[in-house]
């Protein structure tokens, strides 16, 4: 029992580092615009060397909008004009709505998988002590449900961004592909899975255990 827990744990904290850092980072998608390298994340989006909001996106110029630009200048937005127009051109064809509607629901999804993995490395933690809070409850069990929660809810996430990526945005580049971070929201899929497959496994022996147990 307590092997299968342990094993839980690790693929766990594993996967909820995982889902933080693919949540945070600005690596989901690489391209090259106007033969320049650029990268987008669920927060923001990099031209060259800098960075901006994914407000800046819709419509407005960037810095100008409620995201402003992180460390730019005039000289840069000169040199990067043609950069901007073309990003601008290209974000307006998508659409306001569907672009905002785009991103909440990745970032929502990627959010609430990582609150349910945390919440089920609680819950995993606690399965470890035996007090009597809640006895009526298996911990084993509920951690593995928490953990389940989590790799629907980043299935959810990454289903969404890959659907809208490959059949609207990729379109609209020559040259793209699926970075990094994109790639780490997948591997904390299968940690997540296999951390609840171990804790239902805990379960399921310790519900052994206890029914074999002569009163």
């Amino acid at each position: 029992m307590y092997s299968f827990m342990g094993g839980g744990l690790f693929c766990a904290w594993v996967g909820t580092i995982l889902l933080v850092v693919a949540t945070a980072t600005d690596h989901w998608m690489q391209y090259r615009l106007s033969g320049s390298f650029a990268h987008q994340g669920l927060w923001r989006y990099c031209l060259g060397n800098k960075c901006y909001l994914q407000t800046d996106s819709i419509g407005e110029p960037p810095g100008q909008g409620p995201g402003r630009a992180w460390g730019k200048s005039r000289a840069d937005l000169g040199a990067q004009g043609h950069l901007y127009s073309r990003w601008r051109t290209l974000r307006l064809k998508e659409g306001k709505g569907a672009t905002q509607a785009y991103w909440n629901a990745t970032r929502a999804f990627m959010i609430l998988s990582a609150l349910c993995a945390t919440s089920g490395i609680i819950m995993g933690i606690m399965a470890f002590t035996h007090q009597p809070t809640f006895s009526r409850i298996s911990r084993p069990f509920s951690a593995g449900i928490m953990f389940f929660a989590s790799t629907l809810f980043v299935l959810l996430a990454l289903a969404i961004y890959t659907g809208v990526t490959v059949s609207f945005l990729g379109r609209r580049f020559g040259d793209w592909r699926f970075s990094w971070s994109y790639i780490l929201g997948w591997v904390a899929v299968l940690m997540t899975f296999f951390a609840g497959i171990f804790y239902i496994c805990a379960y399921r022996v310790h519900e052994c255990r206890r029914l074999s147990t002569p009163r």
